[in-house]
């Protein structure tokens, strides 16, 4: 029997349905995986095999009784830990955390749980999700299974970035070590991962996933969304996760479709735009490279190339890291040791006193900044100058999108403007760290569907992504897309395991 663990979301729920191979089977060849390779990638702050073993049970019993099965049947996920799961620990990859156990299932990992998938374990990310490396984690880096190698066909050892915030649950589902996972994304933190990793991940429009028993970092902004090893298999997961939640205020009342049913490679009569504001200066040779193929992969598909204009892009970047941090600012104010997770309490001091040692032992550095940012544009003498302008600009940018939205159906760009880089190559300046996220924020800001699929390597031997932008509430033909590149693409490659 082939290896279990190199079947994705479809191969193994229709294995299991057909009885190829049982879903204990499937989560004892996934847990063992787990524990082999988490101590040299970090990608789990906790394991769950317990959990895994006990919903695969419960589907193999269900299968006997004839039961039917649900979309996830069988499949063992990671879950990034920012998901309240109930009696398991949840961190937000913070020690002002450590240790706290929900009371609560979160609404998404509900719904994954009730459509047949079983937990592997709570996945590391970047501390509150403020990182675009998986280096601000209390509980360690998370290192990429994947090696730079050189012209000669040498492999340097140095350690990757698997891209964040998301980075433990693209390390995973890179590594085969989980089926697939759950990412959050604020400013890019599903699409920046998927790209750096060579795995296919959407972040669907603003309110299709419930933000309840989500740990929150910026509120307009945040989005839960699937991490996958292809394209159909983040089809079928946004399904099972997505739906409205009447706990959850920002939650769309609409039918969720069903994408997997309807996807379709077949771009005929589709125009896609390409964005000039998106050829930056100093442009990475592969990236470009890369891009370009995309556009001759959608040609081949039947699509319309139009060039379009964004004209308010080059501003996106700094109206997030304004917005963001402000709503951060705001969300993280709750932390102050009172009722759960840390509490320092020097001798002799007063609840003023206690706030501020609880979180300055609490919070990490980055998180200290992004607080810090968003307190100053939100206080009285800088609102207006800084928070008031950035929304004003905020909105701008949507409708530039709104416009392109009238030529076109779906716009093309690159996910990142490098492949991984190296840990430590960046934290030691925080705006090139920032500048991660150039081609990933404006659909954030925008609240549209976005997605990033594999599109192949660079001359590094490194995994490059190609992003595509859709209308709101247009999962679908984001999804097409993306199943025409990846059908073109004919992208294969895999980490060669070291661990």
């Amino acid at each position: 029997m082939t290896n279990l663990t190199e079947f994705g979301i479809a191969a193994i729920r229709d294995g299991v349905v057909r009885g190829d191979f049982t879903a204990t089977e499937v989560a004892q060849a996934f847990n063992a995986a787990v524990a082999e390779a988490n101590p040299a990638l970090n990608a789990f702050i906790v394991t769950t095999p317990d959990h895994a073993l006990a919903a695969a049970a419960k589907v193999d019993s269900a299968r006997a009784a004839g039961e039917e099965l649900g979309k996830l049947a069988g499949v063992p996920i990671g879950m990034k830990d920012l998901f309240a799961t109930e009696g398991v620990q949840t961190t937000a990859a913070s020690h002002i955390l450590e240790g706290f156990e929900p009371q609560y299932e979160s609404t998404v990992s509900r719904k994954l749980w009730e459509a047949g998938a079983g937990m592997l374990g709570k996945l590391n990310l970047d501390q509150f999700a403020m990182g675009s490396s998986n280096e601000t984690s209390a509980f360690g880096n998370v290192i990429s299974p994947w090696r730079r190698t050189g012209a000669d066909g040498s492999v340097d050892t140095a350690p990757l970035a698997p891209g964040g915030s998301s980075g433990g649950s693209s390390s995973a589902v890179a590594a085969r070590i989980a089926a697939a996972a759950t990412g959050t994304d604020t400013g890019g933190s599903i699409r920046q991962p998927a790209a750096f990793t060579g795995i296919s991940g959407i972040k669907p429009t603003y309110g299709r996933c419930s933000r309840w028993g989500i740990v929150a970092f910026a509120s307009s902004l945040d989005q839960a969304g699937p991490m996958a090893r292809d394209v159909r298999d983040c089809a079928i997961m946004l399904e099972a996760m997505a739906g409205f939640d009447p706990k959850d205020s920002t939650s769309l009342d609409m039918p969720v479709p069903e994408w997997d049913a309807n996807l379709s490679d077949d771009l005929r009569g589709r125009k896609i735009g390409i964005p000039r504001e998106y050829r930056i200066d100093g442009f990475n040779a592969d990236v470009a490279k890369s891009w370009d193929d995309g556009i001759a992969w959608l040609k081949d598909a039947g699509a319309e190339i139009v060039d379009i204009n964004l004209p308010h892009t080059r501003y996106a970047l700094p109206t997030y890291y304004i917005i963001a941090p402000a709503e951060a600012s705001s969300n993280l104010a709750r932390y102050d040791g009172v009722r759960y997770g840390l509490r320092e309490l020097p001798e002799g001091a007063n609840l003023q006193e206690m706030y501020a040692a609880t979180r300055a032992a609490g919070f990490g550095a980055e998180v200290k900044r992004r607080i810090l940012i968003g307190t100053y544009v939100l206080s009285a003498g800088f609102y207006d100058a800084y928070y008031t302008q950035a929304q004003k600009v905020r909105t701008l940018i949507s409708r530039d999108f709104m416009n392109a939205f009238d030529e076109v159906d779906v716009i093309l760009t690159p996910t990142a403007p490098t492949s991984a880089f190296a840990l430590g190559e960046k934290t030691s300046d925080p705006l090139e760290m920032y500048l991660n996220d150039v081609f990933s924020v404006p659909a954030s800001l925008a609240g549209l569907p976005a997605m990033s699929v594999p599109a192949g390597l660079d001359r590094g031997g490194l995994p490059l992504g190609l992003h595509l932008i859709g209308r709101p509430f247009d999962e679908q033909g984001v999804l097409n897309a993306g199943l025409a590149i990846e059908r073109r693409a004919g992208f294969s490659a895999k980490p060669a395991k070291w661990w």
